[in-house]
């Protein structure tokens, strides 16, 4: 049941005209709002699905605005053809999987220690992975090259191999190492995520467990991590999404192996003969929307988890 002050206030916010311009107001301001970010995001969106089943003949006609006249398939076979999709698509899959589990077990473990593990030099350590966020990933680019073009680790490689280095480019190896140690894609801003969680998690919980005889693995997985799940979500589905849409990372280590973001590329190299530029576009938004295709299908099945998740790690505020 409603209390006095709940229904004083909506008594003055009925009879009063200046409370109740105030309300309609707001409403208005955040409709307004709401339908302008809608349409910034989803615009984009429903123009590539416009023009991936328009003919060429619809391009210059002015009255096909949203639905084609001459409804085609030649759109989406060219852009299948010509960025190799289901062979990319897969090497995508492959690559955004593997690194996204390693890199959730990854950060949630070097979380969980600058979290709860006490020992010297933990704040300059986690400094250090926060400046890891700002630094521009180009800065880099040359050691991590050859890092991976001549790999050894610790000159294991030649004692055990009699080699000097193995040639890892063109291989998955650099994701799949980057990811376990935790200097893979945005992994900075994943530790983050997950250290501020497992901070906002009581004490005592832990104590319990110790008291039960649990170690410190044993509290991770059995205690820390299922009462983290908001964060797991939250990083699971960064991290996937943001490795799909790779494009630096996938240049560097990979010439012969493709993925959807390098297919894009090559699919632009041929259809550069086509001498309509306006064509050109077309058929590079098919195939935009094709490498979006997939992202989109599995965002309408975890949109409300990921919203969840999201405003429980408290990302939004």
């Amino acid at each position: 049941m409603k209390g006095p002050a709940a229904y004083a206030e909506q008594f003055v916010i009925q009879y009063n005209p200046a409370e109740k311009t105030k309300k309609w107001g707001w409403i208005i301001l955040r409709t307004l709002l709401v339908t302008g970010f809608c349409f910034i995001i989803l615009f984009p969106l429903f123009l590539r699905l416009s023009v991936a089943f328009r003919s060429k003949v619809d391009i210059y006609d002015p009255t096909v605005l949203w639905i084609p006249k001459h409804f085609t398939l030649d759109n989406l076979k060219i852009a299948i053809e010509t960025t190799h999709y289901f062979s990319t698509l897969l090497n995508t899959l492959l690559i955004s999987s593997g690194t996204t589990l390693i890199q959730l077990a990854a950060c949630a473990l070097a979380a969980y220690a600058f979290a709860r593990l006490k020992f010297r030099g933990s704040g300059l350590l986690f400094g250090m992975v926060i400046f890891t966020i700002v630094v521009p990933p180009q800065t880099i680019m040359i050691p991590l090259y050859l890092t991976y073009r001549y790999f050894d680790f610790f000159g294991l490689v030649g004692l055990f191999s009699g080699k000097e280095s193995v040639n890892l480019i063109d291989t998955f190896w650099p994701f799949l190492i980057s990811s376990a140690t935790a200097m893979g894609l945005k992994n900075g801003l994943y530790i983050y995520i997950f250290r501020q969680f497992f901070r906002g998690i009581p004490k005592e919980i832990e104590e319990a467990a110790l008291v039960d005889g649990a170690g410190v693995f044993k509290t991770f997985y059995r205690i820390m991590v299922p009462n983290a799940i908001p964060a797991v979500v939250t990083v699971l589905l960064f991290s996937f999404v943001w490795q799909w849409n790779d494009s630096y990372y996938v240049s560097l280590f990979l010439s012969k192996v493709k993925v959807l973001s390098t297919g894009l590329m090559d699919m632009g190299v041929a259809i550069g003969a086509e001498p309509d530029p306006v064509y050109q576009s077309m058929l590079m938004n098919t195939g935009v929307l094709l490498t979006m295709a997939p992202l989109i299908i599995m965002y309408l099945f975890v949109q409300r988890y990921f919203v969840e998740s999201v405003e429980r790690t408290g990302l939004v505020g």
